[in-house]
């Protein structure tokens, strides 16, 4: 009997080896589909409490009007992120569109000024696209080097001058326009934003960016025409930058060459802010959209409260920081 038990025992194979108990990892994913609207409610309520004047329907209506160039832009440019591309020269491409539509609108009907800005900028997106995708430039640094080149064509159509349009209030009717006691301007800007969103969240070229950005090499095996996808949301981006220009040339009848600064960041920093990854591959475009007005909402509410200029410089930068590090980290831990 004991013979017996000693050899079930010795061919009994050995216990498996206990292995660490692994650390649980954070799901970030409910967070992540919130995304800005949680910290955009919180300011909203925030500044309603603490300012009188915000919560003003006059208030609020200017937020959406001086923001409607930067939306229309944004918009347009959450299609480039997510096809894994980037645009630096969006606000030199509509401070050109601005001149170009200011010079025409001097001679011409303003719907003919209106194409003509729209068409410079669709042009300038399909140069940044080809420049980007054909000559495989890295699209950082190719759209860094036409913003340049944009913003000295721009200088040389108005010799460093500024366009005024005082003698053409028609022209001023584009952008405003009392429509139901909203701007022209704002009607246009949601307009945009909505078949851009449409596009981008329900049809085949839109699947197709988020292919493109998500695995450019798997989507080519897929057969989808990379390149051609990436240039037509460079060309989107275009006219979009286009059209900003054209309503900020009509909001104060005036363009110059330099009017696009700022417009670049403000617009990175709000589709970065509403959830777009800078990585490709993820975006929506009404996120965009509450992550501009949650930009907006800050300087406007440092505004109304009386805070430092420069304070909102440095809230701005570390809300830019902050939204790029979360989107690595979270794509790090596989959210």
């Amino acid at each position: 009997m004991t013979s017996v038990i000693e050899a079930e025992t010795a061919s009994a194979p050995p216990p498996a080896p206990t292995r660490p108990a692994r650390a649980r990892r954070i799901d970030l994913r409910p967070l992540r589909r919130a995304g800005i609207v949680i910290p955009f409610v919180a300011l909203f309520v925030a500044l309603a409490v603490t300012s009188s004047g915000f919560l003003t329907t006059t208030n609020l209506l200017n937020v959406l009007e001086q923001q409607s160039p930067t939306l229309v832009i944004a918009a347009a440019m959450t299609m480039v992120l997510v096809a894994g591309g980037i645009d630096l020269s969006a606000g030199a491409t509509a401070a050109l569109a601005a001149v170009v539509t200011a010079k025409v609108a001097l001679h011409a009907d303003p719907l003919v000024a209106v194409a003509a800005g729209i068409a410079v900028g669709a042009v300038a997106g399909v140069g940044n696209g080809v420049i980007a995708t054909t000559f495989r430039i890295d699209p950082l640094i190719a759209t860094l080097a036409t913003s340049f080149v944009i913003s000295g064509i721009a200088g040389l159509v108005t010799h460093g001058n500024l366009v005024v349009l005082f003698d053409r209030p028609a022209f001023g009717d584009v952008a405003r326009t009392d429509i139901l006691g909203v701007k022209s301007s704002v009607w246009i800007m949601v307009l945009v934003v909505a078949v851009l969103g449409f596009v981008l969240a329900r049809t085949v070229i839109g699947r197709y960016m988020y292919a493109a950005g998500g695995n450019d090499e798997a989507a080519r095996l897929a057969g989808v025409n990379v390149n051609g996808v990436r240039i037509t949301a460079y060309a989107l981006t275009g006219a979009a930058a286009g059209l900003a220009g054209v309503l900020g040339t009509s909001r104060v009848l005036s363009a110059q060459a330099d009017s696009g600064q700022n417009v670049t960041f403000a617009v990175i920093t709000g589709v970065v802010v509403g959830g777009t990854s800078i990585m490709g591959g993820e975006g929506a475009i009404w996120k965009t959209v509450v992550g501009v007005l949650f930009v907006a909402l800050v300087g406007n509410g440092s505004n109304l409260l009386g805070v430092d200029p420069l304070f909102q410089q440095i809230v701005l930068g570390a809300i830019m920081v902050l939204a790029v590090g979360l989107d690595v980290w979270s794509r790090q831990r596989g959210a």
